[in-house]
């Protein structure tokens, strides 16, 4: 009898490997029809979908766990689905996991290290801090994607991450060179050595070398979703009305920065321009089409898969690989 795999069952159900694994997980963000289908060709396929039996060790290779940071992020969803791609023909098994971006994904990675005897993990969207103490006595390579982990005392972390504090300069300087001055910035956690630190760092070199004071009162922290942005934007701007940019940490949160705009009754960019942050697809179909910083999806992914099995099976050392970003200059900046 024919063993089937998740890209079976996505093939069979024309959906993406990432919806399957969406099912599997029970996630509440999948179409009830789509739902249905997927578990109906499992059903078909005689699929072994639970927890256990999607945990244990596969006799012809190694269990590695690709741990996501942020349900509600497409740009780490496409990173995820396109690092799926670049598994196929390994000695390896592959697993995704969506931990909510206020979770704690290195407990989730020791979870799976015991539960799932997992052998090697890759990190999505994650931060490096003091929780990531809890990976030092872990024997098991690990890429950090889409932040860097140099400067860590983890003996078996890898990175591959664009240059974030040069790209959010130039998101800056977009902004500036079109000559706004009252702009504020909506993102993560400013402080420490993580990638949405460094894009603040980088929109503040932008500032200083334009003699353009900063507005601390324009800096607003929110969570990378649609919805989180939309509720923080209509609250920031009854305050500062008189805000005429914005930089946007995320497309996502650009996004719902618009919409807040709109139903405010502001237009962009004839009124606010927008810079976003990692080039979803989503964003050039956007109204307006979203100016942004692109991130290479398919380049960090092969990346990604390609140093954690050297690492893996030929016990190579850790790697920090920066690849290329790009400014992708569109409609909602004026």
């Amino acid at each position: 009898m024919k063993i089937y795999t998740i890209k079976d069952i996505a093939r069979k159900a024309g959906v993406s490997v990432t919806t399957v694994s969406r099912v599997l997980n029970k996630r509440p963000d999948v179409n009830p029809a789509t739902r249905e289908k997927v578990e109906r060709v499992m059903a078909e396929c005689r699929f072994v979908g639970n927890a256990n039996a999607r945990g244990l060790k596969q006799p012809d290779g190694d269990l590695i766990a690709i741990i996501l940071r942020g349900r509600d992020n497409p740009f780490l969803a496409a990173l995820a689905e396109a690092m799926l791609q670049h598994t196929h023909g390994l000695n390896a098994s592959f697993l995704t996991e969506f931990v909510d971006e206020e979770a704690d994904e290195f407990q989730t990675a020791v979870r799976l290290s015991h539960e799932k005897r997992v052998k090697g993990f890759i990190f999505v969207g994650g931060r490096i801090d003091e929780r990531a103490s809890v990976l030092e006595d872990m024997d098991a390579p690990m890429v950090f994607t889409t932040i860097s982990a140099e400067k860590t005392d983890l003996l078996h972390a890898a990175s591959v991450y664009i240059d974030d504090r040069a790209m959010g300069r130039i998101a800056m300087e977009t902004l500036l060179e079109a000559g706004h001055t009252r702009i504020a910035i909506f993102g993560g956690i400013r402080v420490g050595d993580d990638g949405f630190a460094k894009r603040y760092a980088g929109a503040m070199d932008a500032l200083n070398a334009a003699n353009v004071p900063f507005d601390e009162e324009r800096f607003v922290q929110t969570r990378f979703s649609m919805a989180g942005a939309y509720e923080t934007a209509r609250s920031f701007f009854a305050a500062k009305p008189d805000t005429t940019a914005v930089f946007a940490m995320s497309d996502t949160v650009a996004m719902g920065v618009i919409r807040a705009l709109t139903d405010m009754g502001k237009r962009v960019p004839e009124d606010v321009s927008i810079v976003g942050y990692d080039g979803i697809e989503m964003g050039k179909f956007f109204i307006p089409r979203i100016t942004t910083i692109e991130q290479p999806v398919d380049e960090i992914a092969r990346q990604s898969v390609q140093v954690l099995m050297d690492m893996l099976e030929r016990n190579e050392p850790p790697r920090h690989i920066v690849v290329p970003a790009t400014l992708q200059k569109r409609e909602s900046v004026r």
